[in-house]
């Protein structure tokens, strides 16, 4: 009995986190034979836990649901970490591009929410941001605006990893918001 246990609580770790996974796009394609015509399908799918990890993956096979499992295997396979401001936006502006997809990637203020059309939108709800602007400024290919979306994440950077790579402390990074308004009234009274 004890035995059946230890082996449920190895089994229960093994597992992998439990993943989201939004369907994105459904590309069909067919080709022209001698008995006629061939379809297959390509699945995009963006896979992530809502904490902080997120990725895609592309999948193509002769059935729909086939298609969508091999992109999410895929997507599960490629997937990165990205620092979160308070669980819930980015730590600073960001441009990401691939190929001739550009986004801009903004940080938003709370109760925002996630502005961003189509395949960004299924980014950032994979990835757990709850405000951010986000605005697809070249290319309107999903897959472009993704790999562009996901290029400008991978640039994300948090305050304590830069302070760090730097050997210096988390407050040294940070500009210190009590001086800023002395400062500028200084600057008027000078003037």
């Amino acid at each position: 009995m004890a035995e059946r246990d230890n082996r449920r609580n190895r089994r229960d770790r093994d597992e992998t986190p439990e993943f989201a996974d939004r369907l994105v796009a459904i590309n069909r394609v067919s080709k022209t034979v001698k008995g006629g015509k061939r379809f297959g399908f390509a699945a995009l799918v963006v896979v992530g836990d809502q904490k902080g990890r997120v990725g895609f993956g592309k999948g193509k096979a002769k059935e729909v649901p086939e298609a969508i499992r091999k992109a999410t295997e895929a997507a599960k396979r490629n997937m990165i970490r990205v620092p979160l401001r308070e669980g819930r936006t980015l730590h600073h502006d960001i441009d990401g591009r691939h190929g001739a997809g550009r986004v801009v990637l903004r940080t938003a203020p709370q109760g925002t929410g996630i502005i961003a059309g189509g395949p960004m939108r299924a980014v950032f709800e994979m990835l757990g941001v709850q405000d951010v602007v986000a605005k697809s400024v070249g290319s309107q290919n999903p897959y472009n605006m993704i790999r562009a979306t996901l290029n400008g994440l991978t640039k994300q950077q948090s305050p304590r990893s830069v302070a760090q790579r730097r050997g210096k402390k988390t407050a040294d990074i940070l500009p210190n918001r009590d001086e800023a308004p002395a400062e500028s009234s200084q600057v008027a009274e000078e003037a």
